[in-house]
């Protein structure tokens, strides 16, 4: 049988054993290294950059800036994203006060009674008396977790990484707020030429059509060339209505962003009379870094897991804590504020080494580690998707450029189709069909340009935003 002393002895070494076994550090995790940004877009080099323009410059029609001013004050998601921001500030300062230690008011009451065969020696030589007891305290007592391996710290860098992270992510609902509702303004404008070119064609067809009628009673056409002509102006009506119904949908659809109930929108010059920029640049790659919202954000996202991880990394070692205590002690109630008989102070250490908890700690620095991981590949993705989108827009700009030049040339070659369809026709080189044929021709080659024309602004709004333009 072993004695007291080696037992002790014995104790001590399986707990000395287990805290050095709980102490066991995971190795961080190892990220890849990220993809080589290219020195440029294209065979430019300007660092000159598009996005570096303010939005209030860069859109010069006075309607479409104070659309985007409401649109900034009332729109529900910007306003629900300003409350995300308040979110990850109360965790921020959540997580600072952990740093802190604590200080509450405290009242312990203890009452209960000992056999005195556990005591040393007896009470008037009677071993079965039971000893009533009580202990009384009131004060006030602090709780401070020594921050011994940057578990607290690193926790409040996370916080306060994912609180700028937040307000990233506020800009770049911006950037998309201010690019959609640029979008839909200049889609209205589109659509306006649109019904605008319709109703010029209705115009056309419907002197067209009483010419064909004028005709047929001096017999020079037959009633079916009449069918031909009113059913073409039918079709173009019924084109007409379906521009209005767009037109009031996209209206809604900007009432919408601006936080507003369906009203009319009051507009500027006609699509084909706004001011395009000439040279457009989109300065270095390595700018998106420090513009796009979303490259930001991703980064901060990534340094956040980073700091996640070195948390969970020191929840494997020991937690030292420290407890001071000041206030008024004593065995009887009524006396609790003789003093300074009852006075007390004085404070407790203890350290805290993890044992059993092992698998649940394995487990969250495995889950921060994978998280981690995550959102390194989320950072590399935005990379990849902002460099892309610059260059999938450098592109479609001038290609749009160049199809607008041949559309507007369509338009006129077609345009003068029809006025010699027309006098062909007069004199009898021409059938109604060749009329037919060379208006709705026309129609189509300017909704085609009208359209080309739109494109163009989408291009270069797109451009606008892909390369961090749009908040301030």
């Amino acid at each position: 049988m072993l004695s007291p002393t080696s037992t002790y002895k014995c104790l001590l070494f399986f707990l000395l054993l287990a805290l050095v076994s709980s102490c066991k550090v995971a190795a961080p995790p190892e990220l890849p290294t990220l993809s080589e940004m290219p020195a440029s877009f294209d065979e430019r080099s300007d660092s000159t950059s598009l996005g570096n323009i303010s939005w209030r410059e860069f859109f010069n029609d006075p309607h479409l800036v104070q659309l985007i001013d409401q649109a900034l004050e009332n729109n529900q998601d910007l306003l629900m994203a300003v409350q995300r921001i308040e979110v990850a500030r109360a965790n921020y300062v959540a997580a600072s006060g952990r740093m802190l230690p604590s200080l509450d008011a405290r009242f312990r009451a203890r009452s209960g009674n000992i056999y005195n065969n556990q005591l040393n020696g007896t009470i008037y030589g009677d071993r079965n008396t039971v000893t009533q007891t009580q202990n009384h305290f009131l004060g006030l007592q602090s709780t401070w977790e020594v921050d011994l391996w940057g578990r607290l710290k690193n926790q409040k860098k996370a916080a306060y990484l994912r609180f700028m992270a937040s307000e990233q992510g506020q800009h770049l609902l911006t950037t998309s707020l201010v690019a959609e509702v640029a979008r839909l303004y200049y889609d209205l404008l589109a659509l306006d030429n649109e019904l605008e070119t319709i109703e010029r064609n209705i115009e056309l067809q419907e002197n067209a059509l009483e010419i064909i009628r004028i005709q047929k009673i001096g017999g020079r056409a037959t009633e079916l060339a009449v069918q031909q002509f009113h059913a073409q102006l039918l079709r173009t009506q019924s084109r007409g209505f379906e521009k209005r119904q767009q037109i009031v949908e996209a209206e809604n659809q900007l009432n919408l962003l601006l936080g507003r109930f369906p009203q009319p929108i009051a507009r500027g010059e006609s699509i084909m009379t706004q001011h395009l920029p000439e040279v457009v640049e989109a300065g270095v790659p390595s700018d998106l870094l420090l513009r796009r919202p979303d490259i930001r954000q991703a980064e901060l996202q990534l340094l956040a897991a980073k700091a996640d991880v070195a948390s969970a990394r020191a929840a494997f070692l020991p937690a030292f804590t420290i407890t001071p205590y000041a206030g008024f002690h004593t065995r009887h109630l009524p006396s609790l504020f003789n003093t300074p008989q009852s006075l007390v102070f004085g404070f407790l250490g203890g350290l805290t080494a993890p044992i059993f908890q092992q698998r649940q700690i394995r487990t969250d620095f495995d889950r921060s580690a994978a998280l981690n991981q995550e959102a390194f590949h989320a950072y590399q993705k935005s990379i990849l998707s902002g460099y892309q989108e610059v260059v999938t827009n450098l592109q479609k700009l001038e290609n749009y450029r160049q199809a607008y030049t041949l559309r507007e040339q369509e338009a006129e070659v077609l345009t003068s189709a029809v006025s010699t369809s027309n006098d062909l026709f007069m004199a009898g080189y021409a059938s109604y069909l060749e009329v037919i044929t060379a208006q709705g021709s026309v129609l189509e080659a300017e909704l085609g340009k009208a359209n080309a024309r739109k494109e163009l602004f989408m291009a270069v709004i797109d451009l606008y935003r892909s390369l961090g333009g749009g908040w301030e």
